[in-house]
């Protein structure tokens, strides 16, 4: 997904553009209150026309977090190269300064959600970057009091933490809401410490509901508000009129890397799990299928006879897991899990994320136009080191098929803008790819055409049209023709570049 600006990925912790914020269950409590109180001064209906009362019982829960950090820096070239002062300044002539460890800090927000002491935040508030380690903890409190924080456990995934101060008395607290409930229109409110001002309080309503930003992974599911967040808000809470945390602020979307009126929250029915787990010291498993996926596209779907925004494409399948052993195919388009609509709210990633470790699930998917049901086995999730290990790639290295014929005819040139060759033996090497590899390779791209702007180059290899593998010109043709016959206005095709992994994607015919 792209949109007109950019989405940055940049910590809001006291830097900021889209933006990471350096920022449990009904408003602000002390160990005695009173929750009718608090339900009492909430407008039920229509505009509030102050929100002072119900903020001045959240804020004493809301606090600012911050760290102190020592981070490993690259050494900077000697200045004294080549001059008589070069020994004196460490290293010798050519060569760079050691890497220096310096000392930094991090700004943000959190909430506390127990009377003794647990408080919630953003992972990437307690969490440097690179190969810096976090020193020390500190949380204050509104009323100036600072207490040291104890790390008790942290989730890079879902960019969720938990900490633990003791303060030696009942401390002030908030509870998680039913995100679920959340209406675009609904009003809240969002109180953290901006640009390590300070406690901050801004309003204003819920944008939209599972906003998906396009950055991929099980958790890309937001709450959008207009409520005014910015650098430093990351972990502070979104609260609903009843006072209670529907969601905790993580991200804005900035052109200018100040609030836009753009900003997300991790909602509550994502997060108060997480850190239910977090508090009492479990271990977060999540499912896994095996599988690469990618969205299907408007060109794809109509090459499939697919309704927009329904379903997620299988790129690749990984030997031996869960998708594989169930019967999963890459090119399969998988509409349903466990009974659950796929979209592009409501992702593959999070649908499977979501079910246990070892549970078999039912996948409903679409195979060469016809729709089938698939039990799947759900796996644990493996690390983020182990998945970075992984690949799902063809065999990688070689040249590009110079001495190729560059031009050919017929009526994928005209419907496409390719020119097409059956792959050989010969180019197959040329392209640094096995020799049994089936398919036909691209030898021309009119620019003009969408396949050119879809960025088809000369040299890429198709592998199949509308899901039926290809062996020749031909095949790619009498494909071609179905479409056409069927009143479709495009193709869907699986192709690759050498060296890279297999993708589908739909071209526009012409």
């Amino acid at each position: 997904m792209r949109y007109a600006y950019g989405v940055t990925s940049a910590l809001l912790l006291g830097g900021a553009t889209l933006s990471l914020l350096t920022g449990l269950p009904a408003g602000a409590q002390v160990a005695q209150n009173d929750a009718q109180n608090i339900q009492a001064i909430t407008p039920r209906v229509g505009a509030p026309s102050s929100f002072a009362d119900l903020t001045s019982q959240l804020q004493p829960a809301v606090v600012n977090i911050s760290t102190r950090q020592k981070v490993r820096v690259a050494g900077g070239a000697n200045p004294f190269a080549g001059t008589p002062f070069e020994g004196f300044f460490g290293g010798g002539e050519g060569q760079g300064q050691a890497p220096q460890t310096r000392e930094a800090q991090s700004l943000g927000s959190g909430f506390i959600v127990s009377a003794d002491g647990y408080l919630v935040t953003n992972n990437h508030v307690v969490t440097p970057e690179g190969q810096g380690v976090v020193e020390s903890i500190t949380v204050t409190l509104p009323d100036g009091s600072e207490y040291p924080a104890k790390l008790i456990g942290k989730d890079a995934a879902s960019d969720l933490a938990v900490l633990k101060i003791t303060a030696g008395k009942p401390l002030p607290f908030v509870k998680f809401g039913d995100s679920r409930a959340s209406r675009v229109g609904d009003w809240v409110v969002a109180i953290g410490n901006p640009f390590g001002l300070g406690g901050t309080v801004t309003a204003g309503i819920i944008s939209a509901v599972y906003r998906n930003t396009g950055q991929g992974g099980a958790y890309d599911r937001y709450l959008q508000t207009d409520a005014a967040i910015n650098q430093g808000n990351s972990g502070g809470p979104m609260f609903d009129m009843k006072g209670q945390v529907i969601g905790i602020n993580r991200a804005i979307f900035s052109p200018s890397g100040g609030s836009v009126g753009i900003g997300f929250a991790i909602p509550a029915e994502t997060a108060a799990p997480i850190v239910d787990q977090l508090i009492k010291g479990q271990t977060i498993e999540r499912g896994y299928l095996g599988v690469r996926i990618q969205p299907v596209t408007t060109d794809y779907a109509d090459s499939m006879g697919l309704p927009h925004n329904r379903g997620e494409l299988i790129q690749a399948v990984e030997p031996g897991k869960g998708a594989d052993q169930g019967g999963v195919k890459a090119g399969d388009v998988v509409l349903k899990v466990n009974g659950k609509d796929v979209t592009r709210d409501q992702t593959l990633s999070f649908l499977v994320s979501n079910v246990k470790p070892g549970t078999k699930i039912p996948l409903e998917v679409l195979r060469g136009g016809q729709r089938m049901t698939l039990n799947v086995a759900v796996s644990k999730r493996p690390t983020d080191e182990e998945l970075a290990q992984q690949t799902f790639d063809r065999k990688k290295g070689g040249d590009d098929f110079e001495k190729a014929p560059t031009k050919g005819t017929g009526l994928a040139e005209k419907s496409l803008g390719l020119s097409l060759l059956t792959l050989n033996p010969q180019i197959a090497r040329q392209l640094g790819l096995p020799e049994d590899t089936k398919g036909v390779v691209v030898a021309g791209v009119d620019s003009s055409s969408d396949a050119g702007a879809k960025g088809f180059e000369r040299g890429d290899v198709l592998l199949s049209v509308n899901n039926a593998p290809i062996t020749s010109v031909g095949e790619v043709e009498n494909g071609i023709r179905a479409a056409q016959s069927a009143g479709r206005t495009a193709i869907g095709v699986q192709w690759m570049r050498p060296g890279q992994p297999p993708i589908y994607v739909g071209i526009r015919l012409r």
